[in-house]
């Protein structure tokens, strides 16, 4: 630079702003359509949990009303013996069912599967996670230039306004994706728990079918 004339140092300043200009301008792009990505996952996310509730609803709706019948086959049974389970025809067979259908539904797992205070429970399905912490301190989310902005001043033009305007959006936008990366991060701690819950539901809804079915169940007792 000491062999440079004031020309030549004046032009290679501005080539070099030039240069940086352009860096900042493929910054914020690059930016930008990482908040897109984010809000498109965010979106997602959202409808595949409307879609969860919906399927767990149903699954909790279809437990209801096949414990509504079997409660009215029993009691048509007990009344009136109009309804003659086909257990009784197998007398082995009828106990045993009848036997392992009591205990699935007084026992533990199913319980826990159908909400009744157990790890599976909605109440405790996480739905917050605590923001990051340092030194015992919580931050607080990045916002906006530091103070005396983000550049130093050579040229003073333009091109260096619009540098520090392409930051600025960029700090803001960085903001932004930190807030979407820990709402991403809690909604999936949130669909994680229900999805193993629906599984346990459809699960337990295969094994009580076992149950149900005499000669299959006592055949195939080993399954459930």
């Amino acid at each position: 630079m000491d062999n440079l004339s004031s020309e030549e140092i004046q032009l290679r300043a501005h080539q070099i702003t030039d240069e940086s200009l352009e860096s900042t301008r493929r910054i914020l792009g690059l930016a930008i359509e990482s908040q897109d990505a984010g809000i498109k996952t965010i979106t997602m996310l959202d409808e595949q949990g409307e879609q969860l509730n919906r399927i767990e609803e149903g699954l909790d709706q279809i437990n209801k009303d096949m414990r509504e019948t079997e409660k009215t086959l029993t009691e048509l049974n007990k009344c009136c013996g109009l309804c003659v389970c086909p257990c009784n025809r197998f007398s082995d067979v009828g106990c045993f069912c009848e036997t392992r259908t009591k205990n699935f539904e007084s026992g533990k797992a199913y319980k826990t599967t159908w909400g009744d205070g157990g790890e599976n429970s909605p109440c405790n399905v996480v739905s917050k996670q605590p923001g990051p912490v340092t030194n015992g301190q919580p931050q607080q989310p990045m916002t906006g230039a530091a103070s005396g902005g983000y550049i130093k001043r050579i040229t003073n033009d333009a091109r260096e306004d619009e540098m520090e305007e392409n930051l600025t959006q960029v700090g803001s936008i960085l903001g932004n994706l930190k807030d979407m990366a820990l709402n991403i991060g809690n909604e999936i701690d949130a669909q994680n728990p229900q999805i193993k819950r629906i599984t346990d539901k459809v699960k337990a809804f295969y094994c009580h079918k076992k149950m149900r079915h005499p000669v299959q169940c006592f055949r195939n007792r080993h399954l459930c």
